[in-house]
C-alpha cells in the first residue's frame, strides 16, 4: 500500500510515538500489531478493515495471531480486528477494552495517545494467550501502513 498520504495524518514525532508503541507492545507477546490509516471508508467499516488486513498479508503470521487497527480519519471510523488463531483462542468481547479506551482518547481529540494507548493495552492482552518466546521474530514491520 501506497504511503502517500502519510505526512497529512501525523508529525514525524506522533509516527514514532505510535511505532514505539507498537514496538512495545510487542515485547510482551507474539502477536504481531499493525496499524492502517486512510482517510476515508468508502464501504462497510468490518468489510474494508479485512480487506486491509488481507492486502497487508497479516493472515500469514506463523501463528495466525495478527491484530489490525484500522483507521478512517475524515470518516472518524476505527475498528479492530484479530487474526483466526486470536479469534478462536479469546472470549467473544475480547477487543471491547481496547475499543473503548481507543474511542475515550479520540473523542477528547487525542488520536495519537489513543492509538498508542490501544496498541500498548492489545499487547498486554494478547500477552495472556500469545506470551512473548525467546526467538520470536518480528513477522510484520512495525511502521505504519497508509493508503
Amino acid at each position: 500500500m501506497a504511503d502517500t498520504n502519510k505526512k497529512s495524518f501525523f508529525t514525524p514525532e506522533e509516527e514514532s510515538k505510535i511505532i514505539n508503541a507498537i514496538q512495545e507492545a510487542e515485547r510482551q507477546t507474539s502477536g504481531e500489531i499493525k496499524v492502517h490509516v486512510e482517510e476515508h471508508c468508502y464501504i462497510d467499516l468490518l468489510d474494508r478493515t479485512s480487506e486491509v488486513f488481507a492486502k497487508l498479508n497479516m493472515h500469514e503470521t506463523e501463528l495466525r495471531n495478527g491484530t489490525l487497527i484500522y483507521i478512517a480519519m475524515t470518516d472518524h471510523l476505527f475498528a479492530i480486528i484479530g487474526d483466526i488463531g486470536i479469534n478462536r483462542t479469546v472470549e467473544e468481547n475480547f477487543w471491547d477494552e481496547v475499543r473503548d479506551l481507543m474511542e475515550k482518547h479520540f473523542k477528547e481529540g487525542n488520536i495519537v495517545t489513543g492509538i498508542s494507548l490501544g496498541v500498548l493495552k492489545i499487547g498486554e492482552k494478547l500477552k495472556k494467550y500469545f506470551p512473548y518466546q525467546d526467538g520470536d521474530e518480528n513477522e510484520l514491520t512495525d511502521d505504519i501502513s497508509y493508503s
